[in-house]
C-alpha cells in the first residue's frame, strides 16, 4: 500500500483527521525543540515549528524519497502569551484557571514539503470559554485529558463544555487545520483517496 505523504507527528487527533478526511499516510515523529525564540509572536512560532518539523522528518527519509511531508503546530496563547504543554498538575490548573471567563487565541500551522517544493499556511482561532471554577480545573486534571495538549484541554474532549464561542478553524484547535491542509496537499496532486 503506498502512502500519500508522511505526517510528521504521533498526535493521535491529527492521524484521526487526516483518516477521516480520506488520506494514506506514515507517521514519522519529528524530533524538534519546542521552544519560542525571543520576540517571536505565537503565530511565527506556530509556523516556524510546523515547517521545522516537516524538514525534520525531510532530512531522515533522506534524498531519494519523492514524498511529501507534513508537519503541524498548534499553540494557545493569552494577551500574546503562549501557553504550552502543562509541565504538572498545578501548570495545568494555573492555566486553565487563566482562560476561564475570557477569550484566547488558538494559531494552528501547517507545511508540506518535499525536496522540490514547501508550502505553509495557517489559521488563528478565536475561543472565548465560560467561567472555570478551581474544582472544576482540578476535576479535569483528574480526568487525564489536559496532560499533553496546548493550553491544558481538548476542545472536542471534556473541556468542550466550557466553550461558549468560537471564531474560525474547529479543526485546528484540534490540532489540524483541515481545509488548509487539504488544499496544500492538492497542490502536491494529493487528494483523499475515500472516507475511512
Amino acid at each position: 500500500m503506498g502512502y500519500d505523504f508522511y505526517l510528521a507527528s504521533r498526535s493521535p487527533r491529527r492521524v484521526q483527521l487526516l483518516r477521516d478526511a480520506g488520506y494514506r499516510f506514515d507517521c514519522r515523529p519529528a524530533d524538534v525543540e519546542e521552544v519560542a525564540r525571543p520576540g517571536e509572536s505565537p503565530a511565527q512560532y506556530a509556523r516556524r515549528l510546523a515547517q521545522d518539523k516537516a524538514q525534520a522528518v525531510l532530512r531522515q527519509l533522506g534524498p531519494g524519497s519523492a514524498t511529501p511531508v507534513v508537519g503541524a503546530d498548534t499553540d494557545v496563547a493569552v494577551d500574546g502569551q503562549i501557553l504550552g504543554k502543562p509541565i504538572d498538575r498545578d501548570s495545568a490548573i494555573d492555566m486553565l484557571l487563566r482562560l476561564s471567563d475570557r477569550g484566547h487565541e488558538v494559531h494552528s500551522a501547517v507545511a508540506v514539503t518535499s525536496a522540490d517544493q514547501h508550502l505553509i499556511d495557517s489559521t488563528c482561532t478565536e475561543v472565548h470559554f465560560g467561567r472555570i471554577t478551581r474544582a472544576e480545573a482540578e476535576a479535569y486534571w483528574a480526568s487525564g485529558e489536559p496532560a499533553d495538549k496546548a493550553g491544558a484541554y481538548a476542545i472536542q474532549g471534556l473541556a468542550g463544555r466550557w466553550v461558549r464561542e468560537i471564531r474560525g478553524s474547529y479543526s485546528g484547535v484540534v490540532g489540524l487545520p483541515l481545509y488548509e491542509t487539504m488544499q496544500l496537499l492538492r497542490r502536491f496532486g494529493i487528494e483523499p483517496r475515500a472516507a475511512a
